[in-house]
């Protein structure tokens, strides 16, 4: 008598990076997006840069001028050294208390977004370290001035310190990585070669 057949069930092949099939990457929503090691490294090294840079240059200002005294450098581009109590380029003065709680609720929303969302994209924790190390150095001097030292003058607008420049270069890069990169996906769709993997 012979022996009857052994039938084995088949193995599936589960490659790492791809789904069951191998030929479909995984979906960046199965990846975790919250922050590593490696990105909070990168955050705080550029917010404490940021901090540091702002209040190092304050203290230029504060021991070199007098307050109300200026200093031409080009154009219309002056060191003006004057007081803020209010937010960015003088919004809001006279109303420190609001300020302070404000900036307190924006850093930790900046961290608890950061925290779940730190690998979205690779300039993430570059550019919220300038904005979160800018918000912070002002803030700093909120609660133990009662105001902030601006210095950059451009005649035309509010003058305004280094931590504010830190802060709008922050949320400019941040709206162009978060944004802007997600154009030429939307517009080109799927690439070809996955697509022929997905037709049945």
């Amino acid at each position: 008598m012979s022996e009857p057949a052994r039938f084995e069930a088949p193995q599936v092949d589960v490659r790492i990076g791809s789904t069951a099939n191998a030929l479909q990457p995984v979906s960046s929503a199965e990846r975790s997006l919250a922050a590593g090691r490696a990105q909070w490294i990168v955050l705080l090294l550029v917010a404490g840069a940021a901090a540091v840079a702002d209040q190092l240059t304050k203290q230029v200002v504060g021991r070199t001028l007098e307050l109300g005294d200026s200093v031409d450098i080009v154009g219309p581009f002056t060191i003006h050294h004057v007081q803020n109590s209010g937010i960015a380029f003088g919004l809001f003065g006279s109303r420190t208390s609001i300020v302070i709680a404000v900036t307190a609720i924006a850093v930790g929303a900046m961290l608890v977004f950061f925290a779940r969302s730190g690998r979205r994209h690779p300039v993430l924790p570059v550019a919220l370290g300038l904005v979160l190390g800018g918000s912070i150095a002002n803030l700093v001097d909120r609660v133990r001035l009662g105001h902030v030292t601006d210095f950059l003058d451009l005649v035309a607008w509010p003058a305004f310190n280094l931590a504010d420049t830190f802060i709008v270069v922050g949320v400019t890069i941040l709206f162009g990585a978060l944004v802007l990169a997600d154009r030429p996906h939307r517009m080109h769709g799927a690439r070809g070669g996955d697509t022929s993997f997905q037709r049945r």
